[in-house]
Formats: structure tokens, sequence, C-alpha cells
């Protein structure tokens, strides 16, 4: 019996974490293209700057070597960054500025029509 709830929660366990490192590598993925778009463009510029150096260098095709090279990174840095806040046990719904991330509103005015102080019930 015991050995059968420590599995049950060996599981549990194991799904959560799985959950959780998922939900990590979705949310840096998009802070990634979303907020990080001018490091995105600047990585761009310096791979473009590289490919056209290492062209002249190389006889192999240094676009996609260049290329290859920017996206690994780039996901090797997200799937790193998911699995060490998995590890530390940091779970998404602890973050306050992820908020639109489980669904959860935090507006932060209300909006206040042209004639709703005329016809509205204001309620402070």
């Amino acid at each position: 019996m015991a050995l059968a709830q420590s599995s049950s929660l060996d599981k549990t366990y194991s799904l959560a974490t799985i959950k959780s490192f998922l939900i990590w590598t979705f949310t840096l993925a998009v802070c990634l293209l979303v907020v990080g778009f001018p490091l995105v463009v600047l990585m761009a510029t310096v791979g473009f700057l590289l490919s056209m150096v290492l062209e002249s260098i190389m006889p192999i095709s240094a676009v996609l070597l260049v290329a290859g090279s920017l996206i690994g990174l780039n996901v090797m840095a997200v799937l790193v960054g998911a699995c060490v806040l998995t590890l530390k046990g940091v779970h998404p719904h602890q973050v306050s500025w992820l908020n639109w991330l489980h669904g959860e509103a935090d507006p932060l005015q209300s909006s206040t029509f042209a004639a709703c102080p005329l016809t509205c019930d204001m309620k402070d």
C-alpha cells in the first residue's frame, strides 16, 4: 500500500515538474520574441556581418553556420533558463508579472466613458 502511494506521488511530482518546465520554456520563448525584439535585431545584424566576414575565410556556407549557431544559442538559452527555474522550484504562478499566463486580469485603471458621470452609478 505504501509503495503504491509513493509511486503515485512520484508520478504527480514528475508531471508537475514537466508541466512547469514546459510552461517556463513557452514563457521564456515568448518573452525572447516579444520583449527581446531589439536583442533579436542586434543578433541578426551581428550574424549578418559575421557571415560576410566568414564567407571570405571559410569554404563552407558561412550563412548556414552563423544562422545555425545563433538559433542554437537562443534555443539553448531558453532551455537552460527553463531548466534552472524549474530545478530551483520557481513555479510560473508565483511570479507576479506573469498574470497574463494564467488568465487573471489585472487592470491598472477602469475605463470611464464620457456620458458615464451623468448616467452611471459611480462606486468607489
